[in-house]
């Protein structure tokens, strides 16, 4: 009896890619998300600066605020935000969702596997 295969390796990996990079645009606009709600707010221009991108050649993803004092914001642990927000806005929630942000990658590329 001779068992006979088709290799479609070409294939596999290209619908892995695919998986993947619907995985790290949602996992960063996850990752935004999480993030929105820890940005200082004085006159929402750094909220409304946040962005999720995707490099998806690199297979990377990033989360970003644009603004000249964004770093600043997030590195100084002794500003006082009286209406909202905290240091590390985006440092922690890149911790706390660590797990999700590796779900919802790891879904995504079952996901397209599947089909």
């Amino acid at each position: 009896m001779a068992v006979r295969f088709t290799w479609n390796g070409d294939e596999v990996k290209r619908r892995e890619r695919e998986g993947r990079n619907r995985g790290l645009r949602l996992s960063a606009e996850h990752l935004l998300g999480a993030a929105l709600p820890l940005v200082p707010l004085r006159d929402a221009i750094l909220e409304d600066s946040g962005t999720a991108s995707v490099d998806e050649s690199a297979g990377t993803a990033a989360v970003s605020f644009d603004t000249p004092y964004a770093v600043r914001q997030h590195e100084e642990l002794d500003y006082h935000h009286p209406k909202k927000g905290q240091a590390k806005y985006l440092e922690q929630p890149m911790h706390t969702e660590a797990k999700t942000i590796a779900a919802i990658i790891a879904a995504q590329i079952r996901r397209s596997l599947r089909g």
